[in-house]
């Protein structure tokens, strides 16, 4: 017994060391209000957290803030690209030139985008898990999980009028239900031109020194009118100094660090290197396509931007993980927390589920290329593709109990599917027929030309043939035949001679049959990692937190810079250090100076990139950074390359996250961009 204890005390002991200074992404409503309060003396009050809270807000796969009482929200330009493009035209390049709407009346209406504040939290463990009783099949699990989370998001959506997601924390150790307010009448304010938001370009992303105005301002409405938000973040004009404690408050998308050693042996070997091809290859297709002309150009940039962070993100999370000592400091902390769980008659199933999710893991090999290939889209890179798969199995769920349907076809998602679905957005068919031939080749390159699924799809034709005959046939950008066939519901599509929808039904049973099979592997391997989170549990309690899943989580660190072996990074840049850096680099592409900043007086010495060791991760892009007043000085856009690899372990050596200044913010708006009406607004 005796010895026992030693064990749990011992294992205690190490994984409250393996928590470092400034580590953790934690949830809002267990925040680290001990952790902060004994490393920096600063106590994180309810009302403060709460203002933070529901100043915050979900931008899409970013994150945003409100700024003011009338609903401008700050978020970052390549969180908005995305939204420029679609705004754009061959007349108006907003993503190259950028946008100021001088009055209310101007400001642009944007298509399809909707933005989400947490309003509250709710935890429904007990109800999940009452509803997912032990002893039934992996099958039986997964059905009853998903018939119980519809219900409780059902029932929210209809007492309070709130969108209501179910989410799982702790890999299976916790449910919460959030509830949010969305905004759907968004219209864009202003944004810089592409030069300043990211200068420097795919050189020097994930890199620091940086020096880029990488924001963009939006506006919510409602009954046409700017939406009344009460709660916003205070605009501090000096802004965050050295040594400075502050806090993040956004939506990191996913991190790992609980993912066992099988699972990061897996993503190292297969789905890292897998995912890196497909951006590589996206990545030559659309840069050569762009280069054929302007109007090419201004189509595919936001994408190839896109593209680009996205290859930069995988390649440094690849090499994370081809870190011998890194693999083998996980393996010797995961030996030791097995070996401890052992000694424990109540921890000893804990101890197996290691095993367990090695060979579900294994088990779903075979099919894993198929499955990111067919259900998971890999191979039909189109827009109408998609429109035309999301049709089809609107018509065949819709018919379903909510509890049995796919989880993006609930009752409470339909608002959200409907948008995206009716988007106005701009279709460019031989943009389309670039996509999806590519998709297509890639295709026949990993199942294999005679594949008898494969053959099926290209229908006799090589692939550039067939993607024109598809895209070219189509005509599901018409958004009223949209209408009409999803008010059809299963009829009109099954009268539907679309070749999109054809190509969606030929594949949809070998689809649903993979997801399934890959749904209920990932019930197995939820149920082994639930059996691992609570025997953590039982050593933490609330003192760690779970890994991200996109969800608002609340980050700490000290304002910074750190020492490499060629010396000093310091804390922060100025407004001047781009004209430098410009000049240093031949003032030659991506290096120009921005066209709005050429014969402009300016404060050169004013802050304007800085960073600080708050733990963030993809998703963070857009989220405030606050002061212990909870004013906003600082607008996160990246991290450094060593920040990278925090998707799978918190280091504060030199890893560090990379935020526009409030006080370069600022500056920029009044002496360069001569936005009067923003300033004002900011500042009052």
């Amino acid at each position: 017994m005796v010895a026992g204890i030693t064990r749990v005390v011992w294992l205690v002991s190490l994984v409250t060391a393996m928590v470092q200074a400034d580590e953790g992404m934690w949830l809002f409503n267990k925040p680290p209000v001990r952790q902060v309060r004994e490393a920096y003396g600063f106590e994180i009050k309810k009302d403060w957290l709460d203002h933070l809270q529901r100043s915050s807000v979900h931008f899409g796969g970013g994150s945003g803030s409100f700024v003011s009482n009338e609903g401008l929200i700050l978020t970052n330009h390549h969180v908005g690209a995305g939204t420029l493009e679609k705004l754009s035209s061959p007349e108006h390049d907003y993503l190259k030139n950028g946008f100021y709407a001088p009055t209310l009346g101007e400001e642009l209406r944007c298509p399809d985008l909707e933005l989400n504040v947490l309003v509250s939290i709710e935890d429904v463990t007990q109800r999940v898990n009452a509803a997912v009783a032990a002893g039934k099949t992996p099958q039986e699990s997964f059905a009853a999980w998903r018939e119980v989370a519809a219900k409780i998001e059902s029932e929210s959506l209809a007492s309070t009028g709130l969108r209501s997601d179910v989410v799982t924390l702790y890999r299976g150790g916790a449910y919460h239900l959030y509830r949010y307010k969305r905004y759907t009448d968004v219209r864009l304010v202003f944004a810089p031109e592409k030069q300043a938001g990211a200068f420097g370009g795919d050189p020097d992303n994930f890199e620091y020194p940086r020096f880029c105005l990488d924001l963009c301002f939006f506006r919510v409405y409602e009954n046409g009118q700017p939406a009344k938000t009460p709660d916003y973040l205070k605009w501090s004009i000096s802004g965050a100094k050295e040594g400075d404690l502050v806090f993040v408050s956004g939506h990191p998308g996913r991190t790992n660090r609980a993912d066992t050693l099988a699972e990061l042996t897996l993503a190292r070997d297969t789905s890292l290197p897998e995912h890196l091809d497909v951006l590589l290859r996206n990545e030559t297709l659309l840069s050569n396509w762009s280069a054929r002309s302007e109007e090419n150009r201004r189509r595919a940039s936001g994408m190839i931007t896109g593209i680009q962070n996205g290859r930069k993100s995988t390649e440094a999370k690849l090499e994370g993980l081809l870190d011998p000592a890194f693999m083998d400091r996980k393996a010797a902390s995961e030996a030791k927390i097995k070996e401890s769980f052992l000694a424990s008659a109540e921890w000893k199933s804990a101890a197996t589920a290691f095993d367990e999710i090695a060979q579900a893991h294994e088990a779903q090999r075979a099919s894993s290329s198929r499955m990111r290939l067919i259900e998971g889209g890999e191979a039909f890179n189109s827009m109408l593709f998609g429109i035309a798969r999301t049709l089809l199995r609107s018509g065949q769920e819709t018919t379903k109990p909510d509890g049995e349907r796919l989880h993006e076809f609930r009752d409470a998602a339909r608002p959200s599917l409907e948008l995206g679905l009716f988007s106005s957005r701009p279709i460019y068919k031989d943009l389309e027929i670039e996509k999806l031939a590519n998709s297509l080749t890639y295709l026949c390159g990993i199942l294999g030309g005679n594949d008898p699924l494969v053959t099926q799809i290209l229908g006799g034709k090589p692939p550039h043939e067939r993607a024109a005959e598809l895209i070219t046939g189509s005509h599901l950008e018409d958004l009223t035949l949209r209408h009409r066939l999803y008010e059809g519901g299963a009829t009109a599509i099954a009268e539907s001679t679309d070749p999109m929808i054809a190509l969606a039904r030929l594949i949809d049973p070998v689809g649903r049959a993979l997801r399934t099979k890959s749904e209920e592997t990932g019930e197995t391997i939820t149920e082994a990692s639930q059996r691992i989170a609570r025997a953590r549990f039982a050593l933490e309690g609330d003192s760690h937190y779970p890994d991200a899943t996109g969800t608002l989580r609340l980050a700490y660190g000290t304002v910074k810079g750190y020492q490499t072996v060629e010396g000093k990074v310091p804390w922060c840049t100025t407004l001047g250090g781009l004209l430098k850096k410009s000049a240093d680099q031949g003032a030659i592409a991506p290096y120009q100076i921005p066209a709005n900043w050429e014969n402009k007086t300016f404060a050169a010495e004013s802050p304007f990139n800085f960073i600080c060791t708050a733990d963030i991760t993809g998703g963070n892009s857009g989220s405030p950074v606050v002061n212990t007043k909870g004013e906003l000085v600082g607008l996160i856009f990246d991290g450094n390359a060593p920040s990278l690899i925090l998707g799978y372990g918190y280091s504060d050596k030199t890893a560090r996250a990379v935020s526009v200044h409030s006080a370069g913010m600022l500056e920029a708006l009044r002496s360069i961009y001569r936005t009067s009406r923003l300033v004002e607004e900011i500042t009052r």
